[in-house]
């Protein structure tokens, strides 16, 4: 029976803002993603959304193709997830939905410093967060930042929104056969060597009890419809119910 969900954290990635094989921030990519979460936020869903910089720059290939130093690598990266961040803040205000960027290091002239309880104000007065800078911390991903922020804001589940509608036993764009799966638990993934987040993302999760579903925000209306708890789409990745083991 689906579920309607209260308070969610959407994950986006930074290559969602672009153009397919293209950087930078696409103005129509930039529209579809404002428009998808508009339209989810309409339901009276809390929502925080926590942006990507690959579009940017990708502090972890940046580090190994040019020899930086990686926490040099990664503080860069976490400055182009804070371009996403604005740019998202302006589209979704031009639909009408007040936001706040929130950054987890400090850039008083642009954005809010990332405060739990502030946030929890925020989301608590219809306001769509968007959260910037990952962690603030270098050698960690925004899929981290994603899982420590479900947890710490008390989500009902952490969505992770990709181009693929789910997650499959193997790569679907090079293998026809690959299988999806409809629902997954962590210790199975993890086992599996499923490109679900990263390890660090996926056991905090999985300590924690906090859901993923991986799902496909390209389709017109999916976000609103995981928000309302519609278990049919993506993939659901869940810890087994207590006393029971994989």
């Amino acid at each position: 029976m689906s579920r309607k969900h209260h308070r969610v954290v959407l994950k986006i990635s930074g290559e969602s803002f672009a153009a397919e094989g293209s950087l930078g921030i696409s103005p129509e990519e930039l529209m579809i993603i404002a428009d998808e979460i508009s339209e989810a936020h309409k339901q009276g869903a809390e929502i925080a959304v926590v942006v990507g910089g690959g579009n940017i720059i990708r502090g972890a290939a940046l580090a190994t193709e040019s020899g930086f130093d990686q926490s040099t690598s990664d503080y860069m990266g976490m400055l182009g997830t804070v371009i996403n961040g604005l740019a998202l803040k302006e589209a979704l205000e031009s639909r009408n939905h007040e936001a706040r960027v929130m950054s987890a290091i400090n850039l008083s002239s642009v954005a809010e410093s990332f405060i739990r309880a502030r946030a929890l104000r925020h989301l608590e007065k219809n306001r769509i967060v968007i959260l910037v800078a990952g962690t603030g911390n270098p050698f960690f991903t925004t899929d981290t930042c994603a899982a420590l922020r479900s947890i710490e804001l008390g989500a009902d589940i952490l969505l992770k929104a990709t181009k693929v509608d789910g997650i499959y036993d193997k790569d679907p764009a090079t293998n026809p056969d690959a299988t999806r799966f409809e629902d997954l638990t962590f210790n199975d993934a993890i086992k599996r060597r499923l490109k679900v987040m990263d390890l660090t993302a996926m056991t905090m999760c999985m300590e924690h009890r906090m859901p993923i579903c991986v799902f496909d925000f390209k389709k017109q209306g999916n976000i609103q419809r995981v928000v309302a708890g519609d278990t049919s789409i993506g993939t659901l990745v869940t810890a087994p119910e207590a006393g029971k083991d994989d």
